[in-house]
């Protein structure tokens, strides 16, 4: 039986799409101040322990690849529904596992759980046209941050009453819980019958020749770029350079997503009077210069948890202010391959951050305090920067052809 458009009435709630893209942020944050006390538990270096962070995002790359042209072939309920089960069983393979090794396994099963944040994008624009879908995946995102603001505080005061696995506990007793709430209020909204998938293989060169879409996926890229950095390489700085404890590490933490939240608020309420292009171009620069000078104060030997933590809080506000409309932007250029679009940009994203991640899991240690970190995070933000202006540039090329 073939998807079809459910009425405006029976349609996901925004409950339901935040919950959605919430867990996965969870699973995504919320043990990183365990990173070092799980390292030690399991014997191991931290490097190798970093590698539940790195592993985790590579896999989810390749997972979201796959996951949108799915969704556009079968509907996005099956996807969602089928991810979350899969989710569940890693998670108890992850409280189980005797050594590192079958750990990271499980922790890479756990990948599956990020395409909801894919096809929870990919559902906004199903239900409303494109000059809306910045803002309802703005206001998707805002509620989204709410998780990764609290969790990692939550799994720091979990891990010193209880030790790391309650972390994870608490990602399967939640994964439950949405899982149930998918499968009574996930409604299909796939349009039609879904595109084959031969037909979305002969579609993808119109989308690879878009400058539009890779101006706009570049600028994501660069942009989850850094926060990607910034969660391989933040537990570290926070416990080995700045002396904190896990669970003030958790505290600090909330700082990027108070930024995020507000970002994703300021997108929600403007970007469709301001403009999506100038939307993005005014959260790369308020994300990077921030950066820039925390690096500076690293440098000159100011360390405190106050300008590292601080300066990422910016880069949240920029990142929330870019991410809701680079990906309306992405998804904008073909819209009957919206999960498609959704799914390559996403994978773009997630691969480049795991990159970034295990580099900055490489470069940190004792002597260098927070600037290797830091120096990755202003590169790749200043290049959300560049891939705006090219796409503004492009499109005052084509209005003038035109």
């Amino acid at each position: 039986m073939t998807p079809q458009p459910e009425p405006a009435a029976r349609r996901p709630s925004l409950l339901t799409l935040v919950s959605i893209t919430g867990v996965g942020a969870l699973s995504m944050n919320i043990f990183l101040p365990s990173l070092p006390g799980m390292a030690r538990d399991f014997g191991v270096d931290y490097a190798v322990m970093q590698l539940s962070v790195s592993a985790f995002l590579g896999v989810s790359a390749v997972l979201q690849l796959l996951c949108g042209p799915i969704s556009d072939l079968i509907g996005r309920r099956p996807v969602l529904l089928g991810a979350f089960a899969i989710f569940l069983m890693a998670t108890l393979g992850t409280l189980l596992a005797p050594t590192a090794g079958w750990f990271l396994f499980f922790r890479m099963v756990q990948a599956v759980i990020t395409t909801g944040f894919v096809l929870s994008r990919a559902v906004v624009r199903d239900m409303v046209p494109a000059e809306r879908a910045a803002s309802m995946i703005g206001y998707v995102t805002m509620g989204m941050s709410l998780v990764p603001m609290i969790a990692p505080t939550i799994g720091g005061v979990l891990d010193e009453s209880f030790g790391w696995r309650a972390s994870f506990v608490t990602m399967g007793v939640l994964g439950c819980a949405v899982f149930v709430l998918c499968w009574f209020d996930l409604s299909e909204t796939a349009r039609g019958a879904g595109t084959p998938l031969r037909q979305q293989i002969a579609s993808y060169p119109k989308l690879a020749r878009s400058h539009r879409f890779w101006g706009y996926s570049l600028a994501a890229t660069m942009s989850a770029g850094a926060f990607y950095a910034y969660l391989g390489g933040a537990p570290f700085v926070g416990q080995k350079v700045l002396h904190l404890t896990p669970a003030e590490v958790g505290y600090w933490f909330a700082a990027p997503s108070l930024g995020y939240a507000l970002g994703n608020f300021t997108s929600a309420r403007f970007s469709t009077r301001i403009g999506m292009n100038r939307m993005i171009l005014a959260g790369g620069v308020i994300a990077t210069l921030p950066l820039g000078l925390a690096l500076l104060a690293d440098l000159s030997g100011a360390q405190s948890p106050l300008v590292f933590f601080g300066s990422v809080a910016f880069m949240g506000l920029g990142n929330g202010m870019l991410l809701p409309n680079a990906n309306a932007g992405m998804m904008s250029v073909r819209p009957e391959l919206a999960g498609t679009a959704s799914g390559l940009g996403g994978s773009m994203a997630v691969a480049g951050g795991a990159g970034l991640a295990a580099l900055a899991g490489v470069f940190l240690h004792d002597d260098a305090g927070a600037a290797p970190l830091l120096a990755i995070m202003v590169v790749v933000s200043a290049g959300s920067i560049l891939s705006t202006l090219w796409v503004m540039a492009r499109e005052r090329q084509i209005l003038r052809q035109g």
